[in-house]
């Protein structure tokens, strides 16, 4: 693509036009650059796409009351997880977060997640089912579909400069809302089965009790009335969910 290519790709793309008042705003340079993300979006390699996600856990990491080791959901966590710090071709990390919200999620570079709102409520093998569904997410190259698009979305950002516009200030918000595309979006069902099917197998291969697919679902759906599960609202339908890996399982 060449540079005039990729200067018009970036101003169409940022819904700016000649005659808009913003575009007093508009730098060519930051829209040049803006084109170059968008073309890269769609090509990002599995190395970019763990920097990224790095980027993202340190910050979750700063936002979040982690667990010290000390910590007894820290312990609890470390024997559940005994043996799985490399998984899939992944390596992975664990933390909890201390929050009464029911929730976890994995990164495409390891990070695992789990808020002890989640532990308090869930079995050991219960909270494995979390796990190896997360990292079926993963694995099933939802995370890095949801990063180009959230990718594509943050780099029309780069056409508008000004420290003094919400246009501007939306650029040191970036890792948020990467976080909030990528990690804290609703699953569609189809991707949701395929997570699912992934932590059906994860759990029989570890043997782990697999029946704990079933039950953690059931749970989930006991709880759709509460506020406090994030992990319902990204990941909907536990009921009919359950369902289907009794089946399986039958």
């Amino acid at each position: 693509m060449n540079r005039r290519d990729l200067m018009t790709l970036a101003t169409l793309a940022s819904g700016i036009s000649a005659v808009s008042p913003v575009w007093a705003q508009f730098n060519f340079g930051k829209a040049l650059e803006a084109g170059q993300d968008l073309v890269k979006a769609e090509s990002i390699t599995d190395e970019e796409l763990k920097k990224y996600f790095d980027q993202v856990a340190e910050q979750m990491d700063s936002q979040s009351t982690v667990a010290p080791a000390s910590n007894a959901y820290a312990k609890r966590l470390s024997k559940m997880v005994a043996g799985l710090q490399t998984h899939d071709g992944l390596r992975l990390n664990f933390k909890v977060y201390v929050t009464p919200q029911i929730n976890a999620f994995a990164m495409a570079n390891g990070t695992i997640r789990v808020y002890s709102g989640l532990m308090d409520q869930f079995s050991d093998d219960e909270v494995r089912y979390v796990i190896g569904h997360e990292i079926g997410h993963v694995k099933a190259g939802h995370s890095k579909s949801r990063m180009q698009a959230a990718l594509r979305t943050s780099a029309l950002r780069k056409g508008v400069q000004s420290s003094n516009t919400r246009a501007g200030a939306l650029a040191s918000t970036e890792l948020g809302d990467l976080f909030e595309k990528v990690i804290n979006a609703q699953h569609s069902q189809s991707n949701e089965r395929e997570a699912d099917d992934y932590a059906l197998k994860f759990m029989k291969a570890k043997k782990y009790n697999a029946q704990a697919c079933v039950t953690a679902l059931e749970k989930l759906a006991a709880l759709s009335g509460d506020a406090s599960s994030s992990f319902l609202s990204t990941h909907p339908a536990p009921k009919d969910r359950a369902a289907r890996m009794r089946q399986q399982l039958a």
